[in-house]
């Protein structure tokens, strides 16, 4: 887990997302158990309200569930919920605002694949 905080958005929002990240990356697998309301309070030094509202949120969204008395587990399907929820994300952020420039400029589908393939042969 990353440990930098920034002011865009509310601790307890990047806290879920970094779990999310975590999940995703496979760094926590499905079934796998989280980090407490302490563990995350003691270790970003903030307050366990914040930690527990983030933790909520994960649980509002299906991805993770509490076992009482045990604490709380990545939910099956939660790496597919979370692959098919950022997908469409990066089509409304990424694609569709470089599919409406790639027109403005009139450049060909075939160019644009083009571009997209010089900029992974790069990496």
């Amino acid at each position: 887990m990353q440990s930098n905080f920034d002011d865009t958005k509310p601790i307890f929002q990047q806290i879920a997302e970094m779990i999310a990240d975590d999940i995703i990356d496979g760094e926590i697998a499905e079934g796998d158990q989280i980090p407490s309301t302490t563990e995350l309070s003691k270790f970003y030094q903030i307050n366990r309200a914040t930690a527990q509202k983030g933790l909520t949120m994960l649980v509002d969204a299906g991805l993770v569930y509490k076992q009482r008395g045990v604490g709380m587990f990545v939910a099956e399907g939660a790496v597919r919920q979370l692959l098919l929820e950022r997908q469409q994300d990066f089509f409304k952020q990424y694609v569709k605002p470089l599919v409406a420039e790639a027109k403005r400029l009139h450049l060909s589908e075939e160019q644009i694949i083009q571009f997209i393939k010089e900029a992974t042969s790069n990496d």
